[in-house]
């Protein structure tokens, strides 16, 4: 399905001068014998006070030379930042640990969602349990992340009324994975057994970040309610979250007190929130880590991801299969096979428009591209379709969420046209995306120009960006090239400087 393709035929001295000093010539005769006159006394007094002057300036300049910047008195584990020289190695997936929170109950069930992104030869990971899993075949694979069993956590208090204990043990994974010390670890990003990560992404990203200064870096939930209940600036854990090695070891070290203090909380992200908050140190928000607290069908937020990489999926046991005629493992296998070709550009949005026939493109690329008929504008494509239904139930859900969405049409004949990804190619002159038409149903309003359009084949080349182009990302342009009724082709490629994404320019 996913394959390549083959290929077709001395510093300048200053010069300084100091006037001389004017001294009136003794005369010829000896005045020893003459009383001193007026202008005799007045020359020396005047010698006199440019010597002053002299050595006045003279101390004052020794003192300023000498001067340091008072000390601010600090604890030790502020940490002080440090300028990269010119040797200064980029960031890899060998700099990452990956802390993966799991019990002994849900390791055998879940850890087919940690062979979907775990590398044992390319990707440092370590899972941690209450207690050893059972022995089985396939959960002691050495295509598994390494367990390791939590230490005691019975000294700490929860009083959470209803909440889950095992919320301390989650919380103090940071402290056991970071005081393990395991070498040349730049940053530690910590996440749940059904979290679905995209490992070059997340390199990526974190490469934005100098990893010797504190840094908290993740998302909050896509429910506002959720983040009204706990908090806008907590990085919920599901989603995944990443903490520098620098503000790791100051939080290995207090993580227990803090764990005294916060027993009234649900969750182990809210108390490793609290803890990194009395540092002092907020969220650096990264919106490509998906908590995803929502149920249903994820169409509509994976069809308009934010400009940003994908850097993991969460709750994935509460959705719908992301494509169609699979079971959940299958349509997770078939989007992270196309995410190996190409992991910067997965799920993200391009559009564009065929002029000639009046059509708008909206491709979200290595999962669905939407056809619609006439002009659409871009603005209205990027605000996220309401496929899905809110992570909590009952009739007091409002269902406000933190971005903005639009209905999706109850009736299939009312909805854009769809095409789901079924295959990548690639070889050294690009990457061949393809997409068959997905049919719900028979529509019978449809133009000449849509009803025989079977396939849609995306041609791009891999998309790399540096740590300036992540900082500012700028959405990529398309083409609709010329072809036949049943398949269309288009291109995507980088805008123009003053490249507008519109129907008419």
């Amino acid at each position: 399905m996913f394959q390549r393709r083959k290929p077709s035929t001395g510093n300048l001295p200053v010069s300084t001068s100091v006037p001389e000093l004017e001294t009136p010539m003794p005369s010829s005769s000896s005045s020893a014998s003459k009383p001193t006159s007026f202008c005799d006394s007045l020359s020396f007094k005047s010698l006199l006070f440019s010597f002053s002057l002299l050595l006045n300036l003279y101390l004052i300049f020794l003192l300023c030379s000498q001067r340091v910047p008072p000390t601010i008195s600090t604890r030790s584990s502020t940490f002080v930042p440090t300028t990269r020289s010119s040797t200064f190695v980029p960031t890899t997936r060998s700099h990452i640990l990956f802390a993966i929170a799991s019990s002994s109950v849900s390791w055998p069930r879940r850890h087919p969602y940690l062979r979907l992104w775990y590398s044992p030869n390319t990707t440092r990971s370590l899972a941690f349990l209450d207690s050893p899993p059972a022995s089985d075949s396939s959960s002691s694979s050495s295509s598994l992340p390494s367990v390791v069993i939590n230490g005691d956590t019975s000294r700490f208090p929860y009083t959470f009324r209803g909440g889950l204990r095992s919320a301390i043990r989650v919380a103090r994974v940071v402290k056991e994975a970071v005081e393990r010390g395991e070498k040349e670890v730049r940053w530690f990003v910590f996440g749940d057994d059904d979290t679905v990560f995209l490992v070059e992404n997340v390199v990526s990203v974190l490469s934005k970040y100098d990893h010797d200064r504190w840094y908290y870096v993740g998302s909050n939930s896509e429910s506002y309610e959720q983040n009204e209940k706990y908090s806008f600036e907590m990085a919920f854990g599901g989603g995944g979250f990443a903490v520098s090695h620098a503000l790791g070891r100051v939080l290995a070290r207090v993580l227990d007190s803090c764990l005294k203090r916060y027993g009234h909380l649900y969750g182990s992200d809210a108390r490793i929130y609290s803890c990194v908050a009395e540092l002092g140190i907020g969220l650096t928000h990264e919106p490509g880590f998906h908590q995803l607290d929502m149920r249903g069908d994820l169409f509509g937020i994976l069809a308009a991801h934010p400009l940003s990489p994908l850097l993991s999926l969460h709750h994935l046991e509460a959705v719908e299969p992301l494509f169609p005629n699979m079971n959940r493992t299958q349509a997770l296998e078939h989007l992270m096979a196309a995410a190996a070709v190409d992991p910067a550009r997965i799920l993200q949005q391009t559009v564009c428009y065929d002029r000639s026939k009046s059509l708008t493109f909206s491709v979200s690329w290595g999962f669905a591209i939407q056809v619609f008929e006439g002009n659409e504008f871009l603005p209205d494509l990027l605000q996220v379709q309401r496929t899905f239904v809110p992570w909590k139930r009952g009739s007091k859900v409002v269902g406000k969420f933190m971005f903005n969405t639009r209905d999706y049409p109850r009736d299939p004949c009312q909805r854009p046209f769809l095409f789901f990804m079924k295959s990548v190619e690639y070889d050294k002159s690009g990457i061949w995306s393809n997409y068959t038409r997905h049919a719900v149903g028979k529509c019978f309003e449809e133009s000449n120009s849509v009803k025989q359009l079977k396939k849609i084949i995306v041609f791009s080349r891999k998309l790399v960006l540096n740590v300036e182009e992540l900082k500012a990302p700028r959405r990529q342009c398309c083409d609709v090239l010329p072809s036949s009724n049943e398949t269309t082709i288009i291109h995507l490629r980088h805008c123009g400087t003053d490249e507008l994404i519109s129907m008419y320019q």
